[in-house]
């Protein structure tokens, strides 16, 4: 059973500034031009990282900042059960008893996993950025996903729903849900990801390294963060120096990020 303490070298201080908006969480920017929509982890709107992250992100793009309801108010997991059993840095392996702990967690939690099935989330995600672009009409969105939502972000990059894309250490993926990707993308990769291996990443990379010069060429990068394992950038571990100077500099090139592939025209 977990402690009280397990999962909070992992929670974000501070409290959220934005509000609840239909279900989502808003953090608004003075730049009604553009705005991000931001896709969590697995531990969705109840873990306040994403609500923080928001905030500062919306802050430094002067932007809105939307965090839409993947789950219905409902994730299949919460940070202090889990994290407690995944490696927070690369080289710290998941020791066997954690892998028998995770199977006792899932395992009365599998219909929540089956309600949040990529076709249900997707479909909640398609509907939330078509019914803000109706209100809002913003002239350019991006979107970040992180974990659970940077592998709904890859599949939200095969559509004409956003104009920018980040990707970081994302769950579970295909080659030909990455080959799908039309948008400008940029890839915030760990060191160690059991959600992204290696294999994957190399072959991500190559994939469009290899549209060069050729009609479906988009704008992309790949960023390694030295020393770091899977969540790093959504949900660091604070006692560890090198683990939060990853996440700074992460976060750090996400603004960068939409700063340079979310440039809107002025108004004439």
């Amino acid at each position: 059973m977990s402690c009280e303490q397990c999962g909070q070298g992992y929670v974000m201080k501070g409290e959220p500034e934005g509000k609840m908006v239909d279900g989502a969480y808003l953090h608004e920017g003075s730049n009604k031009s553009r705005a991000i929509i931001f896709l969590t982890d697995i531990f969705g709107l109840p873990l306040v990282n994403c609500k923080i992250m928001a905030d500062n992100m919306s802050k430094k793009l002067d932007c809105d900042v939307w965090v839409p309801d993947l789950f219905a108010g409902r994730p299949p997991l919460r940070a202090e059960q889990l994290e407690p059993l995944l490696p927070d840095r690369a080289g710290k392996k998941i020791a066997f008893l954690s892998y028998f702990r995770f199977l006792i967690l899932i395992l009365p939690r599998l219909h929540l996993m089956f309600a949040s099935r990529a076709s249900v989330v997707d479909s909640r995600i398609d509907t939330f950025i078509t019914k803000v672009q109706a209100e809002k009409k913003y002239q350019k969105l991006g979107a970040v996903g992180y974990c659970f939502g940077g592998a709904a972000a890859i599949r939200l990059g095969a559509k004409d729903l956003v104009q920018s894309l980040i990707v970081a250490h994302p769950g579970g993926t295909t080659t030909a849900e990455i080959k799908a990707i039309k948008v400008p993308t940029l890839w915030e990769c760990a060191e160690e990801d059991f959600g992204f291996k290696a294999e994957l990443r190399n072959e991500a990379e190559a994939i469009f390294a290899a549209r060069k010069d050729k009609p479906d060429f988009v704008q992309y990068d790949f960023k390694d963060y030295k020393g770091t394992a899977h969540g790093f950038a959504a949900r660091p571990n604070f006692a560890l120096p090198e683990i939060v100077k990853a996440y700074n500099d992460s976060f750090n090139d996400t603004i960068a990020w939409f700063d340079e592939t979310l440039q809107v025209e002025p108004s004439a």
